[in-house]
């Protein structure tokens, strides 16, 4: 069974960076396909990023690209998010994701999630 665990975030002020981890265990790593997801105080829950199973494709959300890098271990079993210039609008609860086979935008897609780690970015 996937279990996968955030860390990283805090209250960070505009312009700085922040990196989120997140790490797997019950399966697999290589096997699947990562996300991250965001959701910021009465929105939906959006895609932000995605990386293949080996690392070798990636996908923004058109909001962080440019600002954001994702970026997978497969020996750590970790996939990370580095988040550069950051804005207040990059506040949210952010979640990780696993998915069998090809990365996806799609939120439905994905059949495991972490907990969410509070990323807040201040003015």
């Amino acid at each position: 069974q996937v279990h996968l665990v955030e860390y990283g975030g805090g209250l960070v002020q505009a312009g700085d960076s922040l990196r989120l981890s997140c790490l797997m265990s019950g399966s697999t790593f290589s096997a699947y396909a990562m996300g991250w997801f965001r959701q910021a105080p009465g929105s939906d829950r959006e895609f932000v990023a995605t990386v293949s199973r080996f690392g070798k494709t990636t996908y923004y959300a058109d909001s962080v690209k440019g600002r954001f890098t994702i970026a997978r271990d497969n020996a750590e079993n970790t996939v990370y998010l580095q988040m550069n210039s950051l804005k207040p609008e990059d506040t949210a609860v952010y979640y990780c994701a696993s998915r069998i086979g090809l990365s996806s935008r799609r939120e439905d897609e994905y059949g495991s999630w972490g907990q969410g780690t509070q990323v807040t970015v201040s003015s």
